[in-house]
């Protein structure tokens, strides 16, 4: 399947395709073209757009591109939607939810604009790595916060059942 977009890729429009890769399409090719031609692009090519005003996979209710992906293609992991929360910090001026590696994705995104790449496409190639790894992290602190949770559990249920036992 083809997929477009605007071109001189930055936060949204590198999660974007590297989830497309990852969750939904592997086969997926990507189209980098002018703003303006996105939608032409997208009919001619039959392409899917995103990242652009006015289409499904956009911007909408304050909500970034990667987070009308999660939506529409009903992405349940966990740690897949720890990540949506740190592109949205990344990527829209008004974040909600504030996560703290919001910051540092904007300034890799950023930096891979400096590093003289040849295209998009070299980007997508230097900088999924990226993702892989802040996806591996995200793994891991839904998985920590999923041991906690359970842990605190079995404390409350060993107070509850025991309540003369003294745990601290």
């Amino acid at each position: 399947m083809k997929w477009v977009t605007r071109e001189r890729v930055k936060v949204d429009r590198v999660a974007c395709p590297w989830l497309i890769k990852k969750f939904i399409d592997p086969e997926a090719v990507f189209l980098f073209v002018p703003k303006e031609s996105v939608l032409e692009i997208a009919e001619r090519e039959k392409a899917i757009p995103f990242d652009v005003p006015g289409v499904e996979l956009g911007h909408h209710e304050g909500k970034c591109s990667f987070e009308a992906i999660v939506a529409k293609y009903r992405i349940e992991d966990p740690a897949i939607h720890l990540l949506a929360k740190i592109v949205h910090g990344a990527d829209v001026t008004q974040d909600i939810y504030g996560r703290p590696e919001a910051a540092g994705l904007k300034a890799m995104a950023e930096g891979f604009q400096h590093l003289g790449l040849k295209d998009d496409h070299d980007i997508l190639a230097k900088e999924f790595i990226v993702y892989d790894a802040l996806y591996a992290y995200c793994q891991q602190a839904v998985f920590d916060a999923q041991l906690a949770s359970n842990g605190n559990n079995k404390v409350i249920l060993a107070t509850k059942s025991n309540p003369g036992n003294d745990m601290g």
